[in-house]
C-alpha cells in the first residue's frame, strides 16, 4: 500500500468523496453532516492523502489545521471493496505521524454516533483517542462523537 498526497483531480477520488458524502447523507440528518466536499477538502488548510494498491484506490483520509498545535482528522474513508484489510489502520498511522511532525500536541475528529460508526471508534479508541466534548466550531449534537488525543 502506498499513501501519497492527493491534489484530488482523479476521478477515483471524486467517486469515494460521493459515496462518503452519500454514506453520511443515508445516516445524519443535514445539520448534523460535517464531512468536507471536494472543495473544502481542497482548502488550504487541510491535507489529503490517497491510499493505492496496484493502481487501485483503496481509501484517504484527510489533516485539518486548527491552529498552530492542534490538527484535526477528516474524511477517513475506505473504499467498499477493501473494508477490514487495515487501509483506514494505515492512513490514521500515517496522520498521526504527520501531525507529530508538524508539532501539533492535539490531535481531533468527529465521527458519528450510530452503530454503523462502531467500528471507526473502536479504531480511534485502538490509537488512544478518547471521547471529548465539541471542539472547534462543533456544538453537541447527538448524531457526533467527538474524540481527541495528545501527541
Amino acid at each position: 500500500m502506498e499513501i501519497m498526497l492527493d491534489d484530488l483531480s482523479g476521478p477515483e477520488i471524486a467517486a469515494l468523496i460521493r459515496e462518503h458524502l452519500q454514506g453520511m447523507a443515508e445516516e445524519s440528518p443535514p445539520e448534523s453532516i460535517h464531512a468536507l466536499d471536494l472543495d473544502g477538502l481542497r482548502r488550504p488548510d487541510v491535507t489529503f492523502w490517497s491510499a493505492w494498491e496496484q493502481g487501485e484506490l483503496l481509501g484517504c483520509g484527510a489533516l485539518k489545521e486548527l491552529d498552530p498545535s492542534h490538527g484535526e482528522i477528516k474524511s477517513m474513508r475506505t473504499s467498499s471493496a477493501h473494508l477490514r484489510k487495515g487501509v483506514a489502520r494505515s492512513i490514521l498511522a500515517h496522520i498521526i505521524e504527520e501531525a507529530r511532525r508538524r508539532g501539533y500536541r492535539r490531535l481531533s475528529l468527529e465521527t458519528g454516533s450510530m452503530a454503523s460508526f462502531e467500528p471507526a471508534r473502536r479504531l480511534y479508541a485502538a490509537f488512544g483517542f478518547e471521547e471529548c466534548g465539541p471542539f472547534a466550531d462543533y456544538t453537541l449534537d447527538p448524531y457526533s462523537t467527538f474524540m481527541t488525543r495528545e501527541l
